[in-house]
């Protein structure tokens, strides 16, 4: 189903005897899910380009510098919302490159946390930047009014979801 386009064909699945608001629902939300994609993979492609790195390698750098006060592994998965694999896997790679380093926690010897190293600051520091003139670029499309109209929107969207119960 190509989900770019405004001018979808009526639902003929078994939603489709839903009210147009139900319908409307679900082209919307097909619609961020298509330019979530398409932001991630610009990003991606450029991380790599520009830098030779990857995406969750970059959220993960991004993290440590939000929090120079260091983090646990456990805290790194919940933030990234990854397996506590995926984040081991990371981490040891870029303590093997000097980005970053794991400190022993000196209230609790089993524990250490991750923090950026020097060099990680600096590298992080550089992408960072670059990342935000992509974001900028990627939202040129929108007049200012919009963008913060689509900010609003999308707000609001996230405190309603917010309220809603956990699922079973």
């Amino acid at each position: 189903m190509d989900t770019t386009t405004d001018t979808a064909p009526p639902a003929t699945t078994p939603a489709a005897g839903r009210s147009r608001p139900d319908h409307e629902s679900l082209r919307l939300w097909l619609r961020l899910l298509t330019c979530h994609n398409l932001i991630e993979s610009r990003l991606r492609n450029l991380l790599r380009l520009n830098f030779e790195t990857t995406l969750p390698r970059f959220d993960l750098m991004a993290q440590l510098d939000r929090h120079p006060e260091g983090l646990k592994m456990r805290d790194l998965s919940r933030l990234l919302m990854v397996s506590g694999g995926n984040v081991t896997g990371l981490t040891d790679r870029l303590v093997e490159e000097g980005l970053i380093e794991r400190r022993d926690d000196p209230r609790d010897r089993r524990a250490y946390s991750v923090h950026l190293t020097p060099a990680g600051k600096t590298q992080f520091a550089r992408m960072a930047q670059q990342h935000e003139g992509w974001v900028v670029e990627l939202f040129d499309g929108l007049g200012e009014e919009e963008r913060r109209q689509l900010h609003m929107l999308l707000g609001r969207l996230k405190g309603s979801l917010s309220e809603l119960p956990p699922s079973a």
